[in-house]
């Protein structure tokens, strides 16, 4: 059946992302201010398909939140990012605003949290959701806007917020789809799946001619981008073969029949120790059904439909290839970042320019996947774009000229791990940004998406090697700070703090620590050569990226910057340092000091580094941090009290004011106040002096006065 002889869904849910540099300014600003409130009424319309409370607060992953983060997730954000971009000065709900913050990306599957957290209702949400509609309504009818709306400006955030809703749209079917049955409802949009299936063709290997590819957009692309889209990267790529289909049900149950999950030699070590974990034997979406399987729509099981593309997370897809180079003698695998370009040069339009998608992505069809024989493009592929995600053997990495958005400043630095791989196409619901040619997407290897693949035959791979040099400014000032030279002859400031901590050591438990604000992660190493176990947390996914790749690789290579464009490269290794005898026993995380999860508790000390003074609610901090720590142990706090209200509330300062009696009221007393009766200060408080370098020329003195508490 051809494209255009397909029905489709409801014609008033189909959106397009905004071309952001033609028209005039009234019309752009009316068209982005529809696309925000149908990107929110669709979000909306996928959770009302939970059946009852109990579906938004059930874990449908282990690995993930419950819904009830994700329904309001993408609200906080608009809120948190006009803030952050100082667009805006107001607060809705400051407790949902960072609870609700942080958290998204599942990590590995041996770092699982099953405490429970007091998560909102749907209703405390829905009322939250409506707020921020209103909120952010009134912002885009009123802010300044010029064509082109580039990423400096106002609209640009709104698109940002638009675009992120609309991968949770997607994100969040897919943890719908793993509900148990009777947690989930019909609905007039979300129930449309496909409803015809067949025997699978079978597959052949087509041919596909390479040449130079050109990866990456300018600037001055008309379409909204996430900040891994920018800059460039040329490739030349050999001619090659690939799947005229993608990989079937059908097509993947030979691989089954073969032993494919019992045995080892078709998994990497990474597979092979997910396959233990998981425990699996068949795709996550197939349901044993006596000698056969049935399928997992997302608010149904149907039949098994054969001829549909199977949904795999690239651990399988990669197995899978594996086996089938052992059954045909061929070098057989998934297709590189740069060879699917290649193919995709196959189709002639992209995501907002058609008339109608010619593949099933963009919800134009259906709300599932369909066969895969069904949208046939040039030179005899099939679903090109669309249908399932196609999994590729890219691990995610900057192009040249890649710069992080200040805004959303650890979107995608996070990822540059080699540890999460580029999946590329789009799927059926694949929705403006994630439906365009550009989209650059990257998962964990076991991260389940509506995701497939389809198989290259070509010459293997050399091993990946990622962007050794961390370019980000603020990243390398932080490194610097707490790996690299002393200026002025002042020490090393997280040194110097763990010195003076250890002094208070003698005669106490030394089993576990906490370095909460641990940023690049030099005190946290430091606390390692006195503690059996350090949990290092930040908020910023970016900073602790630093310390844990110098964790686990030995070696960390920044660009520090000397004047304008010019810059030093470094490098600092655990060796010279003297961690490589500790580093393990320190674990990274993101985490938010005011909300922290119940399982970072029994310590028997809280470092809290330059801390105090940059969170939300201080005290709410410290009340939370009282009951994590053991009797005898010891909260160190440092802090140049360096008090702002764009970082806390006037009302919410611990000190540096004067009280309701005229009299000077000082953060050290506001520690003592706030901490007591349950700790007493143990010795004198002292200056730690610290100086951060931020050009060859230019440097920040600071002092920092150190207290330690003991609790009684």
């Amino acid at each position: 059946m051809k494209s255009s002889e397909l029905p489709a869904l409801p014609s008033d849910i189909v959106t397009r992302t905004t071309v952001l540099n033609e028209g005039e300014a009234d019309q752009k600003r009316q068209e982005i201010l529809q696309y925000f409130h149908k990107s929110f009424d669709l979000y909306e319309s996928l959770f009302d398909c939970l059946a009852s409370e109990e579906a938004f607060t059930t874990k449908a992953s282990p690995l993930r939140h419950p819904l009830i983060f994700y329904y309001g997730h993408t609200a906080v954000f608009f809120i948190n990012k006009l803030n952050v971009a100082k667009l805006i000065d107001e607060r809705i709900d400051p407790a949902l605003e960072s609870s609700l913050a942080i958290g998204v990306d599942e990590m590995s599957w041996d770092d699982l949290n099953d405490k429970h957290y007091p998560w909102p209702t749907a209703s405390e949400v829905k009322e939250y959701r409506d707020k921020t509609r209103a909120l952010v309504d009134r912002f885009i009818r009123s802010c300044d806007l010029q064509l082109p709306i580039g990423w400096d400006d106002p609209l640009w955030i709104i698109m940002m917020g638009i675009e992120h809703e609309r991968i949770h749209l997607e994100t969040s079917s897919v943890l719908i789809r793993e509900l148990p049955l009777h947690l989930v409802q019909p609905h007039p949009l979300w129930s449309n799946i496909c409803r015809t299936t067949g025997e699978a063709p079978r597959n052949a290997l087509l041919p596909v001619q390479g040449g130079e590819v050109t990866l990456g957009k300018s600037r001055q692309d008309p379409l909204y981008g996430w900040d891994v889209e920018y800059g460039s990267q040329t490739v030349d790529v050999e001619d090659f073969k690939a799947s005229q289909f993608l990989v079937s049900n059908q097509e993947f149950l030979e691989f089954m029949q073969s032993g494919g999950y019992e045995k080892r030699q078709y998994w990497t070590d990474e597979g092979w120790g997910w396959i233990q974990y998981r425990k699996a034997t068949h795709p996550v979406f197939w349901i044993p059904e006596g000698n056969s399987y049935r399928y997992r729509a997302m608010l149904e099981e149907i039949d098994m439909p054969w001829d549909w593309p199977v949904d795999i997370a690239y651990l399988e897809a990669k197995a899978f290839c594996n086996w089938k180079s052992e059954q045909t003698g061929e070098s057989i695998r998934l297709p590189t970042e740069a060879e699917w370009h290649a193919l995709r040069q196959i189709v002639d339009t992209d995501q907002p320019y058609w008339n109608r998608a010619p593949g099933n992505i963009n919800l134009e069809y259906y709300a599932s996947s369909c066969p895969v024989n069904r949208h046939e493009f040039a030179a005899g592929f099939h679903d090109i774009i669309g249908n399932v995600w196609q999994w590729t053997e890219t691990p995610v990495d900057a192009y040249e000229g890649f710069e992080v958005h200040p805004a959303y400043d650890d979107f995608s630095t996070p990822t540059f791990d080699g540890k999460h791989n580029i999946f590329k196409g789009g799927c059926w619901a694949s929705t403006g940004n994630y439906a365009i040619k550009n989209a650059r997407y990257a998962f964990r290897r076991h991260f389940y998406q509506h995701s497939g693949f389809r198989y290259i035959q070509a010459k293997p791979l050399p091993e990946h090697r990622m962007n050794v040099y961390e370019k980000d400014e603020m990243v390398a000032q932080y490194i610097e700070f707490h790996y690299g030279e002393s200026y002025f002859g002042v020490p090393n400031f997280p040194v110097a703090c763990i010195a003076e901590v250890s002094k208070h050591l003698p005669g106490r438990k030394t089993q576990r620590a906490l370095d909460i604000g641990c940023a690049t992660g030099r005190s946290s190493f430091e606390l390692a050569h006195h503690f059996e176990h350090v949990d290092a947390l930040d908020f910023s996914a970016r900073l602790i990226q630093a310390p844990s790749a110098l964790q686990s690789s030995g070696v960390q290579r920044y660009a520090l910057q000397d004047e304008g464009e010019l810059v030093s490269y470094k490098e600092i290794t655990l060796d010279e340092l003297g961690y490589q005898s500790v580093a393990d026993k320190v674990n990274f995380m993101q985490g938010d000091a005011c909300n922290l999860p119940d399982k970072f508790a029994d310590y028997d000390l809280v470092f809290a580094g330059n801390l105090i003074d940059r969170l939300y609610d201080p005290a709410l901090f410290l009340q939370l941090i009282k009951g994590r720590i053991r009797q005898g142990g010891l909260l160190v706090i440092t802090s140049p009290y360096t008090w702002l209200e764009e970082f806390t509330e006037r009302d919410k300062w611990l000190g540096g004011y004067k009280a309701a009696t005229g009299e000077n009221y000082t953060t050290l007393e506001g520690l003592r106040d706030t901490l007591a009766p349950q700790f007493r200060q143990v010795g004198r408080e002292c200056d730690v002096p610290f100086v951060i370098r931020e050009t060859q020329r230019k440097f920040q003195h600071t002092l920092a006065q150190l207290s330690v508490w003991e609790k009684l």
